[in-house]
């Protein structure tokens, strides 16, 4: 049921890249847009200084049209005789990213498709001519557009900033743009229906949110078998810069399809098999059935239109969305994996997080802690345990698993479509959309409401199974079993936003409040030998934050065994393998990335105390910058130095460079910093760690060589500054 055409994006590195003659376009031509203009490049880019223009919906009624934009990208709508999107441009490029009108939506109802506005009669899908547009009709079948309204968004579940994380404004500042409709003349039966599609755009970022609601006023019961929230007749140059993706995006989930486009009948592929029209829909349903007064939101479709091909630049891009939209996996707090739940232990790694300066505890999974026991006298010790963290300034909270491997008996587990039986990809999981979901979620709910719990692991939360049960109180069947048991999940994680909850899970929620999920890693690579690891992690690291802020993905270290690897592979006793034990907590927390450390204690001896508070203590140093994005400058080989850099044009430390040196011979070398997205455009003062600073004059590139010693085996860090 998966798109066989997931979105894919081109990346290609590029260097030097410039934007000092770069110019804000709208539909109306240039405009000076304050935080953009200026004399040089870092004055002129909204990933260096943020943008200050608000979000406007600007009637053009002469044209019948609507043009939403941002500064940085436009969407405009024709009106009439339907509503339909006409333009969609980046106005930092320049470019327009469609060349045709399509349907601003698909419905299916009770099996019949019908489209949601859009506008018939182009005669070319190669390009959109406007003076094509006054010839233009609606299509009879359509559902007509019958208005709109907007508003300010609204938050999807409650946020304020804690653990970290910076005071950015919640909701996010923008607009919202209502466009509601209404069944064609032929579909009579649906009377009193009505679908609205929401289009979001917020202040600083090149990112449009769109949504589907199909509200239910008829006179009987409609079943929306299908829909298609998004479709972009995309240009063949713009399809690569196209950063789509969705909030239904557990376990790989994919709603993005490049499907052929029919009506592109001059494209160069000789049979019209060019993808080059974006669709962004359901993989199975949704299924819903809708009673009289009803109604169903769809998941919603983030664009996010990039002005480059460089690969470091569409990532600090899609950072940045994820800093605006869902700024609570900005939390960063330090945290220890303890692996046994009794008091003694819990009060043990409580004793020592606070000692060195880590901030939260998570009773881990295998240790015996049960968060959905209703047991009064265990409820009650758990509650006195973590009171004693909170008089220690620590939060505390554990693990469980939600729902996939695991068996809740046949009448509530996930039934296979191919036997009809009990079975999933796991083995066997819960269905969350059965009665057993009703009471999972009220014993963990209420067991953190008991103990003051502050934060949860959810292991297997949903992860995509469907269910052809028809039995199950919260779905009807299969074609509805996916996206019921995602709004339970969703739905439980918002209960958690609502009381503060730090939620470790190991899936992509993050637009349904999730704050961490892993950064990027194979498990069984933590039984290899502790220098293996090491090297590995700093990779993986690498890699992931190209993707994620470094808040957004944990790392892991296996202070005793973990699957396997014996003594080669574990780093306790700790005061015997000090220096392995050293690296991790220097790539971890000289990269703002915090790690699972799982074991009975964080240090054993004096000295091996010393060496996690010097790292715990450096991290809270330079906390803001080491938080913000990382810019890639050479990656883990095992051999030769390598470096990852933090940058932040906001804050004083304008950069932090972590180097590496894993090889067991000195090296001297020179490295190549790239400071414009640090905001830096002339000169740059670099000190190494607490040495002497020396003014540095940056190329036209906006780089500057430094030259480094770095003995066997050893890590240093350079601070930069204007």
């Amino acid at each position: 049921m998966r798109c066989p055409q997931p979105h894919a994006c081109a990346r290609v590195w590029a260097s030097g890249f410039l934007l000092a003659l770069m110019v804000a376009i709208s539909s109306q031509g240039a405009e000076k847009v304050e935080g953009r203009t200026g004399g040089s490049p870092g004055k002129s880019d909204w990933l260096v200084i943020p943008l200050r223009h608000p979000v406007e919906v600007t009637p053009r009624p002469e044209a019948s049209d609507l043009v939403l934009s941002n500064g940085l990208i436009s969407r405009t709508f024709r009106t009439a005789p339907n509503f339909a999107t006409t333009d969609f441009t980046n106005l930092v490029t320049g470019a327009t990213v469609i060349r045709g009108v399509k349907p601003e939506a698909i419905v299916t109802l009770d099996g019949q498709p019908f489209q949601i506005g859009g506008l018939k009669g182009q005669p070319d899908y190669a390009y959109l001519d406007p003076a094509w547009l006054k010839g233009m009709t609606s299509d009879p079948k359509a559902f007509e557009f019958t208005g709109f309204t907007t508003d300010r968004p609204k938050a999807p579940y409650p946020w304020k900033p804690k653990r970290g994380a910076p005071d950015v404004p919640w909701p996010p500042k923008g607009l919202t743009l209502r466009a509601t409709f209404q069944p064609p003349a032929s579909a009579a039966k649906y009377k009193g229906l009505t679908v609205t599609v929401h289009y979001e755009l917020y202040e600083g970022i090149p990112v449009l949110a769109k949504w589907v609601t199909v509200a239910n006023g008829s006179a009987g019961e409609v079943i929306v078998d299908a829909m298609t929230c998004e479709i972009l007749a995309a240009t063949e140059q713009e399809k690569h810069r196209l950063g789509v993706e969705s909030d239904f995006a557990f376990a790989g989930m994919q709603t993005t399809c490049w499907e052929n486009d029919p009506d592109y009948r001059t494209q160069i592929d000789y049979s019209y098999q060019m993808k080059v029209l974006l669709a962004s829909k359901y993989p199975l349903g949704p299924g819903v059935k809708l009673k009289p007064g009803e109604s169903f939101d769809s998941f919603r479709t983030f664009v996010l239109l990039h002005d480059s091909d460089d690969r470091e630049r569409r990532g600090l891009a899609r950072r940045r969305m994820y800093r605006t939209l869902t700024p609570q996996a900005m939390e960063n707090p330090i945290l220890m994996h303890v692996r046994q739940s009794d008091s003694a232990s819990i009060r043990r790694a409580v004793d020592q997080c606070a000692e060195v300066g880590f901030e939260m505890v998570i009773v881990t999974f295998w240790s015996g802690f049960n968060i959905e026991s209703v047991d009064s006298a265990y409820i009650a010790r758990m509650k006195a345990d973590f009171d004693y963290a909170h008089e220690k300034g620590i939060e505390i909270g554990g693990y469980t698993l939600m729902c996939a491997s695991r068996d809740v008996g046949p009448e509530n587990n996930c039934i296979s479509p191919q036997s009809g039986k009990p079975g999933s990809k796991f083995g066997q999981s819960a269905c969350l959309a059965s009665e057993w979901a009703d009471g999972y979620f009220r014993r963990v709910l209420n067991f953190i409401d008991a103990t003051g719990l502050n934060v949860i692991e959810t292991d297997g939360p949903y992860h995509g199974d469907v269910c052809a049960s028809t039995k199950h109180k919260h779905h009807a069947g299969l074609a509805d079993s996916q996206v019921r048991q995602w709004q339970a999940c969703v739905g439980f994680y918002h209960e958690c936003r609502k009381r503060g909850i730090y939620v470790n899970s190991p899936d992509w929620y993050f637009f349904g409040g999730s704050n961490k999920t892993a950064m990027g890693y194979r498990e069984s690579n933590w039984s290899l030998p502790r220098a293996h690891q090491v090297v590995i992690a700093r990779q993986n690291i690498f890699d992931g934050t190209f993707e994620k802020t470094s808040s957004m993905g944990w790392m892991f270290v296996p202070l005793v065994e973990y699957q396997g690897g014996g003594a080669a592979a574990t780093l306790e006793p700790l005061s015997q393998h000090l220096a392995e034990y050293e690296w991790h907590l220097a790539q971890n927390f000289g990269s703002g990335v915090q790690a699972c450390y799982r074991g009975p204690r964080l240090f054993d001896t004096d000295a091996t105390k010393a060496v996690v508070k010097k790292w715990v203590d450096f991290y809270k140093k330079h906390r803001a910058i080491l938080d913000s994005d990382i810019i890639h400058v050479r990656r883990a080989d095992g051999k030769s130095v390598d470096c990852m850099m933090h940058v932040n044009p906001q804050i004083e430390e304008r950069a932090l460079a972590m180097v590496y040196n894993p090889a067991d011979s000195e090296v001297a070398t020179t490295l190549d910093l790239p400071l414009y997205y640090a905001g830096l455009t002339d000169r740059a003062t670099i000190r190494e760690q607490d040495g002497e600073p020396r003014e540095y004059k940056l190329d036209r590139g906006y780089h500057v060589s430094v030259p480094v010693k770095l003995g066997p085996k050893s890590i240093t860090w350079l601070i930069v500054k204007e």
